[in-house]
């Protein structure tokens, strides 16, 4: 159902009017249904309560990996502006 959802193709093209996304909204609904329904009860059962466990579950931070990214997108930013003032 991912890859229908994501692909380009579809079993009714997107431009015709209201068909076109009327199968995207009546398939991929219908597609998780029948996903869910072929998950055995116990695989279910055991990963909502693993879901649950986690959920209560405190939430590990990690500063560094934060300020990695943080650094990256500020270096991008500076590269951009500084190609930009080059450029003008």
């Amino acid at each position: 159902m991912v890859a229908y959802a994501f692909s380009p193709l579809d079993l009714i093209p997107d431009p015709i009017p209201v068909l076109g996304h009327l199968d995207d909204f009546i398939l991929i609904p219908l597609g998780v249904v029948l996903a869910l329904r072929m998950i055995p009860p116990n695989v279910m059962e055991e990963s909502r309560a693993k879901a649950r466990a986690a959920a209560q579950a405190a939430r590990p931070t990690n500063w560094i990996a934060a300020g990695l990214v943080v650094a990256v997108w500020g270096l991008l930013a500076w590269l951009t502006i500084r190609l930009m003032s080059r450029l003008l």
